[in-house]
Formats: structure tokens, C-alpha cells, sequence
């Protein structure tokens, strides 16, 4: 099958368009096997790449951590979906056994694996997954709205709605607004009736994060975003700051957060290692989070916003699979402005 895989990490030199990939096979119950019409590409597929902590690959390494399509083949026992339900994929793998998983917390399961990274990916024809990482979704669905919205949409949600509880009221203030998951989370903490700061160093992008509801825009170019927003605020700053950058923007965020703040973070796009001076978080009281991908339930409730119509991310651009290195390089070079979709299924 045709398939973007890699034999080696390290530059996007090494993302290579195959089409000799031997296709998966159901191999024990619960299983479902998916023919990909469409995969989105997340940052986390550049990390891929380049290489993780722990990660191990084969040659062919089959790469993607998010995609969506059409149930091909189901293991007997699974009555949830059948053969030819369009589909999309919950990308986060979990053993469904250990107290997490027992306790519906999927995403902290001790074997917690994700497709592209610890398992084959979904930059491929087809895919072999648990049937419970799979959700129907109907035909009024487009495909693009579909493909653009899993990891991004499931990881803004349980940042917003389940780790930092934002409400009708909070100042929040979104790092980076050109990409899946802060765009996700500017539409969720609207939805909730709060007021949305955000960031970009394009003001063409600020205006088109304006378009989509946010409140306050600041070009963080050349200043400090901290200040800025305590300049704005009368040195109150905002309740909840949700960072993926790390450590380029790290005390910005702490220096945006009000007292009683929430700051939650779901990545390390700058670099990992933060520096933090204790005596502010605990003066201030403020709450720091992680959070990581998500849960059945959340998985369920994106996807509701999604069949009803209330989530949609933006779609900025699509490449057929054979382009995927291509794709790739656009998404690195951080000048999309939502998604950027690999059309799988020709």
C-alpha cells in the first residue's frame, strides 16, 4: 500500500513516499480496520521525525498520529461499527486494564501509547486500530472539517475544559494562533463565554483570529507579552494562559497570569527546560497544568461538537499523500493558518 513513512529520524530529509508497505491485517478481537480518506498533520509528527525519547522504529516506519475514513473490516465481537461507517480516530492507544484507564483517565494509562510514535501511523491506506479509538460520524460531516479536527480538537478540549475549567468570565489568553490545537481552543473558551486573548507574529493571522471570535490580539514580535497584557488589564492579567511553546514564552505566560491564574500546557515546541521562580507561584497561587491528548469521554464530546455543527477548525491547505514531505516543510515553517491535511484516498 501507499504509505509516508521513515527509516531513521532526524531532518525532513528523512520522510520518504512509499508504496510497497505491506497493508495490516486484523490480528484478535476488538480490532477495526480503516481505509484513511484523510490525515491531518500535527506538530507532534515533526517531533516524530526528528526523533523522541524512547522512540524505536523499523525501516518503513509508517509516520501520522491523526487521520480519518471509512471502517473497512471489524473483529467478530465488535458491534460499534461496521464495515463502511466513515470514521475518525482517537490517536492516543490505552490498555484499558490499569487503574487510570479503570477511572477513565485513557490518556495517563501506564502503556499509553500514540499512533505514528509507539505504533504504525495514519499516513497510509489503511489502519488497524482498537475499535474503541473509533467514532462513527454521519455524512453531513464534510471530510475536510473531519480530517482537520481530531488530536487537535480532543487536546484543546481537555486542556479548556477539563484541566483549566474555563468558564463564563475568564480573561484567556492563546499562545501561537495559527495552528489546530490553539485555534480548537479559541473556539472551546468562547463557547464557554470567555474572553479570548491571543497571539501571532503575523497580524494577518491576529485578523483572522479576530474573525473567528477573539477579543484582544497582540503581535508578540519584539515585546513582552507579560507586560503587554498587564498593561492592558491594569496589572490584574488574565485567569488562564494556555502555553505550547515552553521555553521561549514561559515567563511571558507567568508574567500574563493574574493571581489565582491557571496555566496549562500541552508542549515544548521552543524547548523543554523552564526556569521558574517559586516564590511568584506560590504568592500568587497560581495552578500550572499539564495535559495530554485525551480521554473517551472528552473524545466523545468533541465529537458531538462536531456532528452538531459547533466545531470546526480551519482548513489551510491540502496535500495528496505522495507530497507529504512537502506538506510537511509548509507545516515547519509555521506560516499555515489552521490545519494541514493529507488527502490519502485517491
Amino acid at each position: 500500500m501507499r504509505a509516508l513513512t521513515i527509516s531513521s529520524t532526524g531532518s525532513l530529509d528523512c520522510v520518504e513516499f512509499r508504496t510497497d508497505i505491506a497493508a495490516p491485517v486484523l490480528t484478535g478481537p476488538g480490532q477495526v480496520r480503516v481505509r484513511i480518506q484523510a490525515a491531518p498533520l500535527n506538530h507532534l509528527d515533526l517531533w516524530t521525525v526528528r526523533g523522541l525519547p524512547g522512540m524505536s522504529i523499523a525501516p518503513g516506519w509508517i509516520i501520522g498520529a491523526d487521520g480519518m475514513g471509512f471502517v473497512a473490516d471489524v473483529s467478530d465481537d465488535v458491534t460499534t461499527v461496521r464495515p463502511g461507517d466513515r470514521v475518525v480516530i482517537n490517536s492516543g492507544i490505552s490498555c484499558r486494564q490499569c487503574e487510570y484507564c479503570l477511572a477513565g483517565e485513557h490518556p495517563l494509562c501506564v502503556k499509553f501509547r500514540v499512533l505514528g510514535e509507539h505504533l504504525a501511523g495514519a499516513f497510509a491506506e489503511e489502519i488497524v486500530v482498537p475499535a474503541t479509538n473509533v467514532r462513527a460520524i454521519p455524512v453531513s460531516v464534510s471530510w475536510n472539517d473531519a480530517a482537520a479536527f481530531g488530536l487537535a480538537a480532543m487536546t484543546a478540549w481537555r486542556m479548556l475544559v477539563t484541566r483549566a475549567k474555563v468558564q463564563a468570565g475568564d480573561e484567556v489568553l492563546i499562545w501561537g494562533i495559527g495552528g489546530g490545537v490553539a485555534q480548537a481552543a479559541l473556539l472551546i473558551a468562547k463557547a464557554r463565554g470567555a474572553r479570548v486573548w491571543v497571539t501571532s507574529g503575523s497580524d494577518a493571522k491576529l485578523e483572522r483570529a479576530r474573525a473567528m471570535g477573539a477579543d484582544e490580539l497582540i503581535n508578540h514580535t519584539g515585546i513582552d507579552v507579560g507586560r503587554e497584557v498587564r498593561a492592558r488589564t491594569g496589572k490584574r492579567g488574565v485567569n488562564v494562559v494556555v502555553d505550547s511553546v515552553g521555553a521561549a514564552t514561559w515567563e511571558q505566560s507567568l508574567g500574563a497570569l493574574g493571581r489565582a491564574g491557571r496555566l496549562v500546557t500541552c508542549g515544548g515546541t521552543s524547548g523543554p527546560a523552564l526556569q521558574t521562580d517559586v516564590r511568584r507561584l506560590f504568592w500568587n497561587q497560581w495552578t500550572i497544568m499539564g495535559s495530554t491528548m485525551g480521554s473517551d469521554a472528552e473524545f466523545d464530546a468533541v465529537v458531538r461538537e462536531l456532528v452538531e455543527g459547533r466545531l470546526s477548525l480551519p482548513v489551510d491547505s491540502t496535500y495528496p499523500l505522495e507530497r507529504g514531505r512537502e506538506a510537511m516543510q509548509h507545516l515547519q515553517s509555521g506560516a499555515q493558518f489552521g490545519k494541514v491535511v493529507l488527502e490519502v484516498a485517491r
